[in-house]
């Protein structure tokens, strides 16, 4: 972002004030919408709250200062038990909001207030029904004077936001110079999946995929860091919703040499069991339930909710040579991880399989996606709530990467 579309930004957000927000969602609505759930996921970089109904909403957003308040009047609806419960909601260590209220401003208007900590760049937007979601308003409260030069992640969930994602610098792309290892540290990118509104597969016992596979993540960071020639980052370490194409953005923006993505599958069979390693493919998938998985795992961004119906980079990325040599070498990466997950948990398949993952697409990242286990099987779902067998996964996959090194098989595209 520019140093002057920066200041105009901040003046506009600043002198808000009292005026009125252009916010105002394009459709009617239907007279008796219910308000069913009400979610409120705080985090560092941006806070997010949802209203889920049972028809779109219509809604218009103001800003009131002295002190600082975000307004939301919504048409057509009704206060209820549930909409009684947002205040309860709002966490005392929210960066963002302080304090929430919500009343019958008029017999046909419900009005929400958030009184915020800090000024707040306000993202509102409508999702429509998706697999158990039914109609969601949500509210993205993003910092108003943020730093983006010192939060990497708030500045490419700002360029995803305006649609220009796909900027990257020629001379910031690729690996960084030096050999891996030797030269410098190999850097990796840790991706714990989905997180926020998108909780990814359930088990029988309630456990949600996203927390299995976050605290698998740190503990793989943990390890890394323990390694003399390593370094690690994470595309999120927070119950944070991160679109799949931002996941991507920040690994080619770190210039990392490798991409790990978490996971703990689900099967509607629940024998379906193992550990399985993925990559991606650009000419289609090796199996059906690889196919499958991939559909699966692509969706996260309508579940978790993004505004854009897509980005640029994810649709239109041009394959070439780069992105062969890559997928080459991600083959490779993910048998070595693959060869050490079989020393901890049956394997679903002894080998590495293929399908279009959407965050596996960084054209010149090698990038797998690690099936822990299924979180679907109630054994494995028992295994993945256990901090040994975390520990385990993270173990492996820290040797699988050091196999990889270790063979050559990194040297072909790094040296």
């Amino acid at each position: 972002m520019s140093e002057a579309s920066s200041f105009s930004r901040r003046r506009l957000l600043q002198g808000a004030g009292a005026m009125w927000l252009l916010s105002v969602s394009p459709l009617g609505l239907a007279a008796d919408s219910q308000i069913i759930a009400v979610r409120v996921w705080p985090a560092s970089t941006y806070t997010r709250v949802t209203l889920e109904s049972t028809h779109q909403l219509k809604y218009r957003q103001f800003a009131l200062s002295n002190p600082a308040r975000l307004v939301v009047d919504i048409d057509g609806v009704q206060l209820n038990s549930v909409l009684k419960k947002l205040g309860n909601l709002v966490h005392p260590d929210d960066p963002y909001i302080k304090s929430a209220r919500v009343g019958q401003f008029s017999p046909q208007t419900l009005r929400l207030v958030f009184e915020l900590k800090q000024d707040v760049a306000p993202h509102l937007f409508a999702l429509k029904p998706v697999a158990e979601f039914k109609e969601r308003l949500v509210m993205d409260l993003y910092p108003a004077n943020s730093d983006s030069e010192k939060d990497p992640l708030l500045a490419l969930l700002e360029d995803y936001n305006k649609g220009s994602l796909d900027k990257i610098p020629q001379a910031e792309q690729g690996p960084k110079p030096g050999k891996a290892g030797r030269d410098r540290p190999i850097s990796i990118m840790i991706d714990p999946g989905h997180g926020g509104e998108d909780p990814g597969a359930t088990g029988k016992y309630k456990t949600h995929e996203k927390d299995v596979v976050l605290k698998i993540g740190r503990r793989l960071k943990a390890l890394i860091e323990q390694e003399p020639n390593m370094q690690a980052y994470m595309t999120r370490n927070e119950d944070v919703f991160i679109p799949l194409g931002v996941r991507v953005a920040k690994a080619r923006k770190q210039r990392v040499d490798l991409f790990v993505s978490i996971h703990a599958d689900a099967f509607s069979d629940r024998s379906a069991h193992g550990s399985s390693v993925f990559a991606l493919s650009t000419k289609g998938a090796t199996s059906t339930a690889a196919r499958y998985l991939a559909k699966t795992q692509n969706a996260s961004d309508l579940i978790g909710g993004v505004s854009r119906s897509g980005d640029r980079y994810l649709d239109h990325t041009m394959f070439d040579m780069v992105q062969s040599l890559t997928i080459t070498d991600s083959l490779k990466f993910g048998k070595a991880v693959l060869d050490h997950m079989g020393g901890i948990n049956r394997l679903h398949k002894d080998s590495v399989e293929q399908a279009g993952f959407a965050v596996l697409k960084a054209p010149e990242i090698p990038s797998i996606l690690v099936e822990t286990a299924f979180i679907s099987n109630v054994e494995e779902e028992r295994k993945l709530r256990t901090a040994a067998f975390q520990q385990q996964v993270a173990e492996s996959i820290l040797k699988g990467i050091k196999a990889y090194f270790a063979s050559g098989a990194a040297r072909v595209r790094r040296s």
